[in-house]
């Protein structure tokens, strides 16, 4: 494994669905207060030198609901309680962060991500968030097909369950980007 060096004016942390309706699912390997804890020391280092954190969060009420075998919802079902959708205060959002909401899975799509990303000249992105194989998956996917580089930070993610995070990080990810743990990516800040 390569050293990694992070330079903070061309780098992004981006945190996937730290809201309240997410973080308090049963997850593994880690559980949502775990995630949250590495998540918000990330954030802070990265607001400590300048590089912009994003948090994107899923709007549970507005949903995109396409034809699948397997749905996470019925479709006929009221919407759920907005404050579901809401970042989990213990998650650490912070004026001047950038709050991006999603409709689907991926937060580049149908959104102002990559616009935001591109005004900042952001090239590398580093990120976490719940759920390995959901959310930060197809953010990883659709990023990298637009040409940004990844920095996937596995003990700040987690998944419903730990041999599909297990699957994703030893098998996916490492192919897709660098896989490092919070304390190596906060040490490539400096």
């Amino acid at each position: 494994m390569s050293s990694l060096h992070l330079e903070p004016k061309k780098t992004a942390l981006i945190l996937i669905d730290l809201q309240n309706g997410i973080v308090a699912m049963p997850t593994a390997p880690y559980s949502g207060p775990e995630v949250v804890e590495k998540s918000r020391s990330l954030a802070e280092a990265f607001r400590a030198k300048g590089a912009p954190v994003v948090y994107v969060r899923v709007d549970m009420g507005d949903f995109m609901h396409l034809p699948a075998d397997k749905s996470h919802r019925d479709p006929n079902a009221p919407p759920p309680p907005a404050i579901l959708s809401e970042i989990a205060p213990e998650a650490g959002f912070q004026e001047g962060d950038l709050l991006i909401t999603k409709r689907h899975w991926g937060a580049f799509a149908g959104t102002k991500l990559e616009e935001e990303l591109r005004q900042r000249g952001i090239e590398t992105i580093v990120l976490g968030g719940i759920a390995t194989n959901f959310g930060v998956e197809s953010t990883a996917r659709q990023g990298t097909g637009l040409g940004f580089a990844f920095v996937l930070v596995e003990d700040a993610c987690t998944s419903l369950e730990a041999h599909a995070h297990t699957f994703a990080f030893e098998t996916i990810f490492p192919s897709l980007s660098r896989v490092r743990k919070t304390d190596e990516v906060i040490a490539s800040l400096a």
